[in-house]
């Protein structure tokens, strides 16, 4: 996978857990189209970049314990030509 294509699913996470709406890691990974393991990953990553990741099983989705998230904005990147 794409450096440009992992942090376009970082942003996509990042989206879906600003907005309470993961669901359970089996419907996030449909909904991002990874497979389950690397839905762990990905969250994993996000971990790693300083966010505070924890699951709520009342609303079934993933949270930021700490408010705000991270901004992706100027780090995702569009691949030229289709590439």
């Amino acid at each position: 996978m794409k450096l440009s294509e992992q942090l376009q699913l970082l942003d996509r996470l990042n989206d879906l857990i600003l907005r309470k709406g993961t669901g359970n890691y089996l419907s996030l990974s449909t909904r991002l189209a990874v497979s389950p393991r690397q839905v762990y990953y990905l969250l994993d990553a996000l971990e790693d970049l300083g966010a505070e990741i924890a699951y709520c099983k009342i609303r079934q989705s993933y949270y930021y314990v700490n408010e705000g998230g991270l901004d992706f904005s100027g780090l995702v990147l569009s691949s030229k030509n289709g590439s």
